[in-house]
């Protein structure tokens, strides 16, 4: 951009901006510096995995997240050429986070390319695969909601399952080894749904969470199959290990095992590396740090199970 000279001279004395420019640099160079192995270095752009969700859940779902003009004749083709669209998009995205692998030099770009090439050319194989799990979620959710009216109102106007679509496709990058663009994706859903899903998390099939707001699920929590979740419950860690130095040691299991068919009401709080037994229900606002059995029934009041 082209300004006048006298306008910037103006605009630089009046805010003494020599002076906090000068002062910024040092913060970023070297007083505060944030860089990853201080390099500068290409970020992921969270815009564009934005229009990469739309384009990934339009290609699962054409004509609810597409275009509802689709048809027998056109609706292949379309999903073909938004897929193709989608993944080039994808694969530079995976390319800009792979920048900030744990490495401590830079990677080759024709290496970091045909990576994230990799990674995305499997995350587009497992695609029908992740349909057919959003499948099981959908029929989870018709089935453990009497408001729901049909399949078309769970995909248009549920924020679980717009969450749940997220988590799906994060959870595959996350374990293809994307983890950054898993984060990002996590965190537009979580800024769409005020659902907070790690994408590390491993969720079963028939996952439903009703309502959804401020759900928080946690990095290492292992989730069976047809478990509902209603608004504001928290898969969370009690403690956090750290080493001789004090340094949080990252990676451990931490999180809450909930195993099938288990139903987890509002403002629950379960915390640490516990086991939910199959088939048990946790009642409303209950604060849980220990295992219970299989078909156990925990309430708020009682504070223990049964």
């Amino acid at each position: 951009m082209n300004f006048p000279l006298k306008q910037v001279h103006d605009e630089t004395t009046r805010w003494n901006l020599a002076s906090v420019v000068s002062a910024l640099r040092d913060s970023r160079e070297r007083a505060h510096r944030v860089r990853h192995m201080g390099h500068v270095r290409e970020l992921p752009y969270r815009e564009v995995i934005a229009d990469v969700m739309q384009g990934l859940s339009a290609a699962l779902f054409p004509t609810h997240y597409g275009r509802p003009d689709l048809n027998d004749e056109n609706i292949d083709f379309f999903v073909g050429h938004t897929l193709a669209d989608t993944l080039d998009k994808l694969a530079d995205q995976v390319r800009r986070a792979l920048l900030f692998s744990r490495s401590t030099e830079l990677p080759h770009p024709e290496d970091l390319q045909e990576q994230a090439h990799r990674i995305v050319r499997a995350l587009a194989e497992d695609l029908p695969t992740i349909r057919g799990l959003l499948y099981s979620d959908l029929q989870a959710a018709w089935q453990g909601d009497p408001a729901a009216t049909g399949v078309s109102e769970l995909l248009l106007c549920y924020p679980g399952i717009t969450a749940v679509i997220h988590h799906r496709i994060a959870h595959a990058l996350f374990k293809l080894g994307a983890p950054m663009v898993a984060r990002l994706i996590a965190d537009i859903a979580h800024a769409r749904t005020g659902i907070d899903i790690h994408p590390g998390a491993q969720i079963g099939e028939g996952f439903f969470i009703d309502h959804g707001t401020g759900v928080v699920i946690g990095e290492t929590c292992v989730i069976g199959r047809n478990v509902r979740l209603y608004q504001a419950v928290t898969l969370g860690a009690k403690r956090f290990p750290t080493d001789d130095n004090g340094h949080l040691i990252k990676g451990q299991p931490r999180h809450p095992i909930v195993e099938d068919d288990v139903v987890i009401y509002a403002g629950a709080t379960v915390l640490g590396r516990i086991t939910i037994g199959r088939g048990s229900t946790i009642g409303g606002n209950v604060w849980l740090t220990h295992s219970v059995p299989a078909g156990s029934n925990v309430t708020q009041a009682l504070s223990q199970h049964s």
